[in-house]
């Protein structure tokens, strides 16, 4: 019988698409059933080969050598995960196999990983494609009912080639130009540098900044309504003039506050829209500080393993008319706590394709990330997944209701001819509020009120205070992760000229990077020492600053970025060649190298020691890793490194924090932030003590027990007396 072999990009979703197929034969990197064979991917399993590949003279980094633009780029597979690709080859050319259905995430890098499987294995048999949103059984089941023809999805293959090979050229070439150039190793590429400046960007803006001060003024009256002075011409609150202030207080204070207008409106305000991936990320990092990276992986956990949450790498907020069938169950599926009561209020509700966050002209490839139809049982999320599902439920559950409406009087008045305005709001309808009404998570939509006494046309009232506030304007906040993301998805504010065409590409390309990568960038910017977090804010280090100075001026462009996304674009919609894309990267690569070959600038490191390089002579860095310190030749050529500390699950007797671990041999030392220090003899002393006066889980649970009792009855003489009762 001839079968069909379905390529998954991770063994979880392969191990719940051959459940659902019924496939029950384990083997060698695949399960397999009657119709089926289902293997999987462990991410990329093939990727462009690195540049040796292309000749001796790339053995050795050598700016002489550089352009470096081979024709075509080749694809090898990749050491660490090449058992698992002969697992798969293997599969795929067997000779009862008729066609191959691609499995892999519903994306433009999902299309990469199995198209590169695929062309390395020299497959050419008939192609499928499984395009679904979730992992459920029941879009397992449907998107096998619906297979589309992978011809539908060949431009989206040739833009993720497009993107791989330009990244290739631009950041292989820029890298080793640069690393050359200075003796440093400094890297570059088509959107972490454009991400880099806009860090710079916003430093220099805080560092040029210069506060204007100036005055507000608050006139209080004795019937508790508090007025600010307007100017008249302009409708500006603040006042630049600094000896106006003092004067307009003296004046409104001999006269009385006469109301002139009075208005009542009633205004609306709709729910917030679905999540795409970015606002999420933004959303999880300003209310539980979590990073880009962080709220990804627990995105993907809560879509691949538990199922709960659809594909996270989405660009959308808005949901196509095909799904609204399926709102209901997704509904039912949020009927838990903490939301049984706002899913009560939705019983009964036929969700229609006239729900705001339906539109279909604004769904790409996915939708809105929403609940699936499958609830999470009580203990099995953990305390990170929980945060985020519940962040999207919300949202979720939000959009049924109607918008919140609020009634806003607004009171103008008159003093020394002065104008005066005070405003009020009062809830009228909570509407979609009610989704967050009991949020304790600090994510409560804003519904205070502030009451208004109530006046009348022509009142006069008197006169209780009148006072001057003192001022100044703020320098822009320094960014936060979240903020990064906002702003690499609308960098407008960071373009050096007022070009509005420059401004219209980067609003119809969504900005640099994609949804899918903008957290790879920042997390490679932080690990390469560019960057670095103190606190919640990013701040560029002294190696980033040089480097853009040392990087041309255009590929710190937002704008080139924007427009080299738009290209990618046109290629998946097939309205642009891959090859050419492809021919002018390869051609701004050379650009590149030129220009930092003919640049007379240098490069000074700031973590020099004193040590010289075993190899060469030339002094060692000292640079940081996740894992503790290490010295490495500034000379890339050289290559020596050693590792001269490491951070170990040891904890220090004083803060608790992880210890670091010194030195070799018998002179190993275990130092801590905090100051302490302690020799590895004098650490396993302590922790062999630490060992012997350690207790069995029983004693501790029969010791509670007994303080249980203790604190019961605290009265003894009752407790005997109790105790005797008991045993009659």
């Amino acid at each position: 019988m001839q079968k069909s072999v379905v390529l998954a990009e991770k063994p979880s979703v392969a191990r719940d698409i051959a459940r659902v197929l019924k496939c029950g034969k384990k083997g060698n990197g695949f399960i397999e059933g009657d119709k089926y064979i289902v293997t999987w991917a462990l991410g990329h399993l093939v990727t462009l080969a690195e540049p040796e590949s292309y000749g001796e003279q790339y053995k050795t980094w050598n700016l002489d050598e550089l352009p470096m633009l081979p024709g075509n780029l080749k694809l090898v597979v990749m050491k660490q995960t090449s058992k698992q690709f002969h697992a798969v080859k293997a599969q795929l050319q067997r000779k009862d196999v008729k066609e191959v259905i691609i499995a892999t995430d519903a994306g433009r890098e999902g299309e990469l990983v199995a198209r590169w499987i695929l062309a390395k294995a020299h497959v050419n048999k008939p192609l499928k494609r499984l395009w679904i949103s979730s992992v459920t059984d029941r879009a397992i089941k449907e998107g096998f009912q619906k297979l589309k023809d992978s011809s539908a999805y060949e431009g989206l293959y040739h833009s993720a080639v497009a993107r791989a090979e330009a990244d290739w050229y631009v950041g292989i070439n820029g890298t080793r130009a640069l690393t050359t150039k200075y003796h440093a190793q400094l890297s570059c590429g088509r959107v972490q540098t454009p991400t880099l400046a806009m860090i710079a960007k916003r430093e220099k803006d805080i560092q040029t900044f210069k506060p204007v001060p100036f005055h507000e003024i608050t006139v209080h009256t004795k019937k508790g309504i508090a007025f600010n002075w307007i100017d008249q011409k302009t409708s500006e609150k603040r006042i630049f003039n600094l000896e106006k202030a003092p004067k307009l207080k003296e004046q409104i204070l001999k006269e009385i506050v006469t109301i002139t207008d009075l208005k009542t409106t009633r205004k609306k305000t709709p729910a917030p829209s679905l999540y795409d991936l970015t606002e999420l990320q933004r959303e999880a990092n300003k209310l539980f500080g979590f990073s880009a990276k962080e709220t990804l992986s627990v995105l993907q956990r809560l879509y691949e393993q538990h199922k709960v949450l659809t594909y996270p790498r989405t660009d959308s907020k808005y949901l196509s008319s095909d799904m609204v069938e399926t709102l209901t169950e997704r509904i039912k599926a949020c009927d838990i706590q903490p939301f049984r009561k706002i899913v009560s209020q939705l019983k009964g509700i036929k969700p229609t394709k006239q729900l705001s966050c339906v539109n279909d002209q604004k769904v790409t490839d996915h939708h809105a990330i929403i609940p699936t139809e499958q609830a999470p049982s009580p203990s099995a999320l953990s305390e990170k997944e929980t945060k985020i599902y519940r962040l999207v439920v919300r949202r979720f559950l939000a959009v049924f209701f109607d918008a919140y409406e609020y009634d806003q009087t607004t009171i103008t008045a008159t003093a020394a001819g002065e104008k005066l305005v005070a405003k009020g709001e009062r809830m009228a309808e909570l509407g979609w509020k009610v989704a967050y009404h009991d949020d304790a998570t600090g994510n409560k939509m804003d519904d205070s009120e502030s009451h208004l006494s109530e006046v009348k046309i022509g009142e006069e009232l008197k006169l209780s205070d009148v006072k001057v506030i003192s001022s100044q304007t703020q320098p822009p906040a320094r960014l936060t992760e979240g903020t990064l993301l906002a702003a690499m998805e609308r960098p407008m504010a960071y373009l050096d000229s007022e070009n509005k065409q420059l401004a219209d590409t980067l609003g119809k390309t969504g900005g640099i990077g994609t949804v899918a990568t903008r957290a790879d960038i920042i997390e490679k910017l932080e690990n390469t020492h560019l960057i670095e977090k103190r606190d919640k804010f990013l701040h560029l280090t002294k190696k980033g600053k040089q480097l853009l100075e040392l990087v041309p001026a255009d590929l710190q462009s937002p704008a080139l970025t924007a427009e080299w996304e738009l290209k990618l674009e046109q290629i998946a919609s097939g309205k642009l060649s891959k090859e050419l894309f492809v021919k002018e990267m390869k051609q701004y690569a050379g650009d590149i190298v030129q220009s930092i070959k003919q640049s007379e600038k240098t490069f000074k490191h700031d973590n020099v020691t004193g040590s010289p390089c075993p190899e060469c002579g030339k002094l060692l860095l000292e640079v940081n890793s996740k894992h503790g310190k290490r010295r490495v030749c500034q000379d890339p050529t050289c290559g020596y490194k050693k590792n001269v500390s490491k951070v170990t699950n040891a904890r220090c007797p004083q803060c608790k924090k992880k210890l670091e671990l010194w030195g070799e041999g018998e002179g190993q030392t275990f130092a801590c932030v905090c100051g302490h220090r302690e020799k590895m003899s004098t650490f396993q002393k302590r922790r062999k003590e630490n060992q012997n006066k350690k207790v069995s889980k029983r004693e501790v649970s029969n010791y509670m027990k007994k303080q249980k009792k203790e604190e019961e009855f605290t009265n003894t003489a009752l407790a005997d007396a109790l105790a005797k009762l008991k045993k009659e």
